[in-house]
């Protein structure tokens, strides 16, 4: 069935083209009377505007591309509610691409966006990317790196100060009397991942008295985390860290649900801290310990920053970067007591 186009609505309405153009692009130009004739025309026929036209005639898109490695996961989520909220109050429309950590589909997301001319690209991203995106730039589409720190001064970014979340957990478990420490996630070549290990890391150096190790696990979901859990729950018990830091809270409701469902004492025996804070640590069982990343203008910092970019304003901050806070709950609030 062919699409009905514009010429069909400016004769069921009887007006001319140019009266349905000026509606639908400039409505304060047409008569109150015209208005309400043309928009019965549209609803009685079905006609949909073209976009695509719209932005060749003013040569401005409506559009943000938004690329995210994992959008199953809570945090990300969170994060891409809090952009289409600030997009939306901004008069434009987030376009979400589920990547699943792969350069390939990576590369078929910037490609796709960069042909439909969106008006900028939000990237988060397993990888390096900068170089990539340097393309797309120089081609003339914009972005902001999320989620991690761009080293290019000509890339604007919007992350979390990790370092500083990892000494936030290491700290916190020391405090509490934990003494053989250990860091579950991976791969240590992604940058969040590697700042979250070195901020503990350091913790555990000027500490001295206590042990540490990384558990490398990539799958960094609560089935990665009940896969450790039963790797953990195989030692023997004094072979087992009494400290977990996990990188996400999924790891860690993973490692959660299978030391208690073996009758290991949390927080008595182990305590167990996660990173992002989503709704599911606060909602666990045992309610979760976890660095909260994101704070309520981490969206709007981001969106806002395109569109400095876009518009040629000059950004006073281009790598902004979070500051985090632990939140602690029961998963380590009572180690060590009966």
């Amino acid at each position: 069935m062919a699409r009905t186009g514009i010429r069909g609505v400016a004769e069921l309405a009887g007006v001319a083209i140019g009266t349905v153009s000026n509606y639908l692009n400039h409505p304060d130009r047409v008569s109150a009377d015209k208005a309400q004739r043309i928009q019965a025309a549209i609803d009685e026929i079905g006609f949909v505007p073209s976009n695509a036209g719209r932005q060749l005639r003013l040569g401005v898109s409506s559009v943000i591309g938004y690329i995210s490695p994992n959008v199953s996961n809570p945090y990300v989520s969170e994060i891409a509610e809090s952009v289409e909220r600030r997009a939306t109050e901004r008069g434009v429309t987030v376009f979400l691409a589920n990547s699943h950590r792969s350069r390939e589909r990576e590369d078929d997301y910037l490609a796709v966006f960069e042909q439909h001319q969106v008006l900028g690209l939000l990237v988060s991203s397993d990888g390096p990317i900068e170089d990539r995106l340097a393309s797309v730039r120089r081609r003339g589409t914009p972005s902001v790196l999320v989620g991690q720190r761009a080293m290019s001064s000509g890339q604007p970014s919007v992350s979390i100060d990790d370092v500083s979340g990892g000494r936030q957990a290491g700290r916190h478990l020391l405090e509490i009397g934990c003494r053989r420490l250990a860091v579950v996630g991976g791969p240590l070549s992604l940058a969040q991942i590697a700042d979250r290990f070195a901020g503990l890391s350091e913790v555990v150096r000027e500490s001295g008295g206590a042990t540490l190790e990384f558990i490398d696990e990539t799958d960094r979901s609560v089935r990665g985390g009940l896969a450790v859990g039963a790797a953990l729950m195989a030692r023997p018990p004094e072979l087992r860290p009494d400290g977990i830091f996990a990188v996400n809270d999924l790891l860690a409701l993973g490692i959660l649900r299978v030391l208690v469902g073996a009758g290991v004492g949390v927080p008595h025996d182990v305590a167990i801290i996660g990173y992002d804070d989503t709704a599911f640590a606060e909602g666990s069982v045992i309610p979760l310990t976890s660095v909260r990343g994101r704070h309520d203008s981490y969206g709007t910092a981001v969106v806002d920053m395109l569109f400095d970019v876009v518009e040629g304003r000059t950004i006073d901050e281009p790598h902004r970067v979070f500051a985090p806070d632990l939140v602690v709950r029961a998963s380590t609030d009572g180690f060590g007591r009966r």
